[in-house]
């Protein structure tokens, strides 16, 4: 079912992004990996893949990498926000712009996203959204404040999102990788599992059935209620 299909990637030159590069590319899919890291999106190249150097915080660039899928294969039929970082600052701490540039890459890289490719699918009368977000949105887990807040307003602005396009044919959901063995840590976690384990969730979704879910999030192929943890608790413990 995925050979054939075009899928673009942002951040697909390292971690979870490379990782699903390159499993689409070998399930026989036209990958478009996009990143700013042009030495390992080289290695990607030299495989087969197409690549784009790109700064998702800047929307023309965005733009002309949404173009260039549509131009190069006719169609669009995966979009996955996958671009980010780690932030690791007290708030008091941070760099005059850090947060903002934080922002700009995870939350504004997932809208620039949705912006230029929802009219291309409405065209085409289909469409596939995957954003990368966290359960760090739902948390208050010391350095992570603006790491936290995009992830958070990715998952209000795919909600909105999903309803808006609820007339086509194009589902915006939302994907939690989980805790994962790459370089957003700054270090080496082997403990941690590899970006590999994560494909079959983002192939599930690639692939998603006219009709399915929109405006959700996925954990490990399950829906994850984001945001609803303390009611669940509450509910458990009280009763009905």
């Amino acid at each position: 079912m995925i050979e054939g299909k075009t899928i673009v990637i942002t951040g697909a030159a390292n971690g979870i992004g490379r990782a699903w590069a390159e499993m689409f590319f070998a399930d026989g899919a036209k990958v478009i990996a996009c990143d700013k890291d042009e030495e390992k999106l080289l290695e990607l190249d030299k495989q087969g893949v197409t690549t784009v150097i790109a700064d998702v915080s800047d929307p023309k660039a965005v733009e002309s990498f949404i173009n260039l899928a549509v131009q190069e294969t006719g169609k669009l039929d995966a979009l996955f926000n996958n671009a980010g970082m780690g932030f690791g600052y007290k708030l008091e701490d941070s760099p005059d712009g850090s947060f903002e540039h934080h922002v700009a890459v995870h939350l504004f890289g997932a809208v620039h996203g949705m912006r230029y490719a929802i009219p291309h699918m409405r065209k085409q009368g289909y469409g596939r959204i995957i954003n990368t977000i966290s359960r760090n949105a739902e948390t208050d887990v010391p350095t992570t404040s603006a790491y936290a807040a995009a992830k958070a307003g990715i998952w209000s602005a795919s909600r909105v999102a999903a309803k808006e396009v609820a007339d086509a044919d194009i589902l915006i959901n939302m994907l939690i990788p989980g805790p994962t063995n790459t370089q957003i840590w700054g270090r080496e976690m082997s403990h941690l599992q590899d970006p590999q384990a994560t494909y079959p969730t983002a192939k599930m979704l690639a692939l998603m059935e006219t009709g399915g879910k929109s405006g959700k999030v996925f954990w490990d192929e399950k829906e994850y209620p984001m945001f609803n943890q303390e009611n669940e608790i509450l509910k458990e413990k009280k009763g009905p």
